[in-house]
């Protein structure tokens, strides 16, 4: 990747945007932006990161989260799962999910050309703010698979009746998400590993780019000929690595962004 630029914030925080940033998203055929549990963490939705209270303080969040707990306790995981689909419903997409979902309204119907939004997190904010084109990558806790059939439908009545829940075939419910130890799901990954090579500015947001096979996409974009932008509070393994870095918060940072990338209304 191409030498760190001078890091950039918003104008919202008091410092010019870098023009050739502004340029380069302007020019951009396609556009491929990748986010993490940081954009998610603004609505209020814990990372994995975070320690589990309630009822839920003595448990290990990726102890949870494999294949093997749900083989052994079906009903605990599942509880956890649903007390999960219950804090979500409560949060509401920020401004940084709403500046993306602009921003790609703008770079497809105005302008006809690509937007591809990949996601790590699996709250389903994204399309709530508006987003269309998203690629979920670790699935979503709005879907759940049927263990008997494989068949997968959305579940959006909170609380299940029962633990673990049970599908009409029968058989237990789990959510449709990618647990510890599994696999990302084969076609969405393809889809990604295709945007990437062909787009022209890729964005990492809210990630800590240590997850993969997710977090190579950046490189993967970048050796493809992208120009590369981080937007991230806190620095990261790629922070020194990309074109451009935005220090803050996603919901402070990409309102800016997009607004002065937008040509004003009526030009």
């Amino acid at each position: 990747m191409g030498h760190l630029k001078p890091r950039y914030t918003c104008p919202l925080m008091g410092i010019q945007l870098d023009p050739e940033l502004v340029d380069a998203i302007r020019a951009a055929e396609s556009v491929v932006v990748m986010t993490g549990a940081g954009i998610s963490a603004e609505s209020g939705i814990p990372t994995f990161r975070d320690e589990l209270t309630g009822m839920w303080e003595n448990y290990d969040p990726e102890q949870l989260a494999t294949p093997q707990a749900f083989e052994r306790d079906p009903e605990t995981v599942s509880r956890w799962y649903d007390q999960r689909r219950a804090n979500i419903a409560k949060c509401e997409p920020n401004a940084g999910h709403q500046a993306l979902a602009t921003l790609e309204r703008w770079q497809t119907k105005d302008r006809g050309r690509r937007f591809t939004l990949l996601t790590q997190n699996i709250d389903g904010l994204h399309r709530r703010a508006g987003s269309a084109n998203v690629v979920e990558l670790h699935g979503t806790i709005w879907r759940w698979r049927c263990t008997k059939t494989g068949r997968e439908r959305e579940y959006r009545h909170i609380p299940f009746p029962s633990y673990p829940p049970l599908s009409e075939d029968g058989g237990l419910l789990r959510p449709a998400v990618v647990w510890f130890g599994e696999m990302l799901p084969e076609r969405e990954m393809m889809t990604a590993q295709r945007e990437c090579e062909s787009c022209d500015v890729y964005f990492s947001i809210g990630t800590s780019t240590q997850v993969f096979p997710a977090a190579g996409l950046i490189q993967l974009a970048h050796a493809s000929g992208a120009r590369t932008v981080e937007v991230n509070p806190e620095t990261t393994p790629v922070s020194n690595l990309v074109d451009w870095s935005l220090r803050g918060p996603a919901g402070t940072v990409l309102p800016g962004l997009v607004e002065r990338v937008m040509p004003p209304t009526g030009t």
